[in-house]
């Protein structure tokens, strides 16, 4: 495996765990909502994306006039992406929201690329895809076994939790869709983010009065925009221009791990012999992802160059 590869996987794992955390420290400002964690987190942490990739947006800016609605597209699948994800674990718990949040993304991921750009799915991917649904699920009915009376809570939160997949692999694959395009990481990810943050500001100045209320809520939200969002998204960003989205969203399988551990040690959740069998499946497929030779996770020949024809008075960007 060539060192870049293992560079872009070793930073999106690194971002996984980042992630992993934000359930966790979300519980600590228990007077905020989902709404309002999950809007000042990506909202904030958004617009610094932005901010950080203003040369980038100047020197791609006709590149991005040109795929508008591509960050529109992701803007929007970034807007509702932490709304679903911090509601899914509000009504499920910690565990089982991070779960199938994460999960699903990867199954999303790959179909969207099969179906916009024809990408075949790689039998490595396909494998470490399976272990890690497999592993989800079995931290699912763990945590569906040791609380039943919750069920509508947890099927609620489940459902979110889809949405909230489905969102993620959505802005990942327009912020690779925009790279393979000819417009820079820092750009792509700016634009989308950034977008995706403004969109954001209106949720946070609604709900957002107890994230202020008190030093301990403030500290948390101010944790959650700076670290697991704007540092954890730098690092996606980085892993992403190398790796396909599908790839990506495969190796971030390990926020549900960290998510979970955390969730039994310092939340007080609890996990069946069955939820931390599920755990040691999703390691497993963490390790497929590692050893397996990269397969065909960029579009295909015909996609890539009709992505890169040059945008009429722009110059082609190598």
């Amino acid at each position: 495996m060539s060192r870049g590869r293992m560079l872009a996987i070793g930073a999106i794992t690194v971002t996984s765990i980042l992630w992993g955390t934000t359930g966790t420290a979300a519980t600590f400002a228990p007077d905020a909502g989902p709404l309002a964690i999950g809007a000042a987190a990506l909202g904030v942490g958004g617009i610094l994306q932005a901010l950080i990739a203003i040369p980038a947006l100047l020197a791609n800016r006709a590149r991005l006039r040109a795929n508008l609605p591509l960050v529109a597209v992701g803007a929007v699948a970034v807007a509702i992406y932490p709304l679903a994800f911090y509601s899914s674990m509000h009504l499920a718990g910690v565990a089982l929201g991070t779960v199938v949040s994460l999960a699903s993304a990867p199954l999303a991921s790959g179909v969207l690329e099969w179906f916009v750009q024809r990408t075949p799915l790689g039998r490595w991917w396909m494998v470490a895809a399976g272990l890690g649904i497999i592993g989800s699920v079995l931290l699912c009915l763990s945590k569906m076994a040791a609380g039943p009376e919750d069920a509508g809570n947890t099927i609620a939160g489940m459902a979110l939790g889809l949405v909230a997949g489905a969102t993620y692999a959505c802005y990942s694959w327009c912020a690779r869709r925009l790279m393979d395009r000819g417009v820079g990481r820092s750009a792509s990810m700016g634009a989308v983010f950034g977008a995706g943050g403004v969109l954001l500001l209106p949720v946070l100045f609604l709900t957002g009065a107890p994230l202020i209320a008190t030093p301990q809520a403030f500290a948390v939200a101010a944790y959650m925009a700076l670290v697991p969002m704007f540092l954890g998204y730098v690092l996606f960003g980085y892993g992403l221009a190398r790796l396909g989205a599908s790839t990506a969203t495969t190796i971030t399988l390990s926020e549900p791990a960290v998510a979970a551990i955390l969730a039994v040690v310092i939340v007080g959740e609890t996990l069946s012999p069955a939820g931390w069998s599920g755990l040691a499946i999703i390691g497993a497929a963490l390790v497929v992802l590692a050893v397996a030779p990269a397969t065909s996770a960029a579009p295909t020949n015909t996609a890539r160059q009709r992505d890169l024809q040059p945008v009429p008075g722009v110059p082609a960007k190598r």
